[in-house]
């Protein structure tokens, strides 16, 4: 749970909903409408102890836009439920390695065998007035609905339980390994559960 006295910044969402289907685009609005988004990016951050404001953008798309994209930077070709791209050089939150991802840099120097010279690249840095943007969240609607109808809760739990997923993708955590994606769902169900949502 989130710890008492802890605030986080109201988190700036754009929201952008492009289903291919103007039934779903106003479908999809709807349910936003009622659900408050903002509050479980906020609480999901605050279970990760990031209390500095923060921008992002949530994309509700089709089946179609979502499997391109996950062909062109997952190598796999079907649709999926959620897609985060972070913007960040490494993770936001201090966890566990093997709780998250790692940053390309990372990731190349594993694969060395000797060490090279490393060029020196200068790290920006966010002033204090702005908000980070920690980047982009992509949801299928239609895998939304689909996943929802197979687990037995409500289209609104999912779209938030992905949500709070995405969140936790671009502030550092991974789910390729067994832990990291144990963790993530018991932070996705807690942050939920704290904002009274029962899947």
């Amino acid at each position: 749970m989130v710890e008492p006295g802890l605030e986080a910044s109201e988190p700036l969402i754009e929201i952008y909903i492009n289903t291919a289907s103007d039934e779903e685009n106003e479908t999809a609005e709807n349910l936003l409408e009622t659900l408050d988004v903002e509050q479980a990016v906020r609480q999901t951050l605050l279970a990760v102890h990031v209390e500095q404001s923060v921008t992002l953008t949530l994309v509700i798309s089709g089946d179609l836009e979502i499997q391109a994209l996950n062909q062109q930077y997952r190598q796999q070709d079907k649709p999926t439920d959620v897609l985060s791209f972070p913007l960040l050089d490494e993770p936001l939150v201090e966890a566990p390695a093997e709780w998250l991802w790692q940053a390309p840099d990372e990731q190349e120097n594993e694969n060395v065998a000797e060490p090279e010279l490393e060029t020196v690249r200068p790290t920006f840095v966010t002033p204090d007035e702005l908000s980070t943007n920690l980047g982009d969240i992509m949801i299928s609607w239609p895998t939304v609905q689909r996943q929802a109808r197979e687990v037995g809760h409500s289209v609104a739990y999912e779209l938030l339980f992905l949500l709070c997923h995405g969140v936790l993708h671009l502030v550092g955590y991974d789910d390729q390994t067994e832990a990291g994606y144990t963790e993530m769902v018991r932070l996705q169900r807690e942050v939920l559960a704290g904002m009274q949502w029962e899947g």
